[in-house]
């Protein structure tokens, strides 16, 4: 999608311009991965309008490779706004205007299983999950254990402005189970889950992932791995 960044610091009500620039959590591993040579794609819909052209170009110029991705004639590409503050303060704001986009039109019956699983890994994200119940439909059958599948690797990325009901993203834990490699903030474990014990309790959630990394912001990282070992790291310096 397509994401606009105050010129200034403020309230959305009170910023006058903004940048453009590429946003997107698959997309932004895509890039990440392309930039330090490995062979990424990314397999998305967006609009057949100007946002379109613009991410596609972006993200090929990356070095990804971009022939998966669908244009929708009907459904314009998503976009979102936020505000320059630290997102763990409640002065951070975000504006999504992702429903009824091209991405929400995604589904099972519309993604070509053998691109999606031609890699070694399959990385998804939460996100998708969150635009339409043909989203979840394709999430699910991503997630779904079976033989020959890539490694699955699932950032669990929980926006609470994407969900209408908060209750709704209990569904992540669910395809959180579905997958080999799982990424997942002890914030949103509490705020989605109701976990509250650190980051045993969410492992403990989660049994089925052979790597879980739970994120605790300043205080590090702590990541489980198939044969019950746990390895708490602190957080870089970035």
């Amino acid at each position: 999608m397509v994401t606009f960044l105050p010129r200034r610091p403020g309230r959305l009500a009170d910023v006058p311009s903004f940048d453009r620039a590429i946003g997107g959590a698959e997309s932004n591993v895509a890039c990440t991965l392309a930039r330090t040579g490995h062979t990424a794609r990314w397999i998305s819909r967006v609009g057949a309008d100007g946002f379109g052209d613009h991410l596609l170009a972006a993200v090929a110029d990356c070095g990804v490779d971009v022939s998966h991705v669908r244009r929708d004639p009907r459904r314009p590409t998503g976009i979102y706004f936020r505000t320059a503050g630290d997102r763990a303060t409640d002065a951070h704001e975000v504006a999504y205007y992702r429903a009824g986009s091209a991405a929400s039109a995604m589904s099972a019956a519309t993604v070509d299983p053998a691109a999606a699983g031609s890699g070694r890994v399959l990385h998804l994200s939460g996100i998708t999950a969150a635009l339409s119940a043909d989203c979840l439909g394709l999430m699910r059958a991503l997630t779904a254990r079976r033989p020959g599948r890539p490694l699955v690797s699932f950032d669990v990325n929980h926006r609470p402005g994407l969900w209408r009901d908060p209750a709704d993203a209990r569904v992540l834990l669910d395809l959180a189970r579905g997958a080999d490699l799982v990424f997942v903030g002890e914030d949103e474990a509490a705020d989605a889950w109701g976990l509250t014990g650190g980051p045993d309790a969410v492992r403990a959630a989660l049994p089925e992932p052979a790597t879980l990394v739970v994120k605790r912001g300043a205080a590090g990282a702590v990541a489980y791995d198939r044969h019950g070992g746990r390895h708490a790291e602190p957080a870089p310096r970035v």
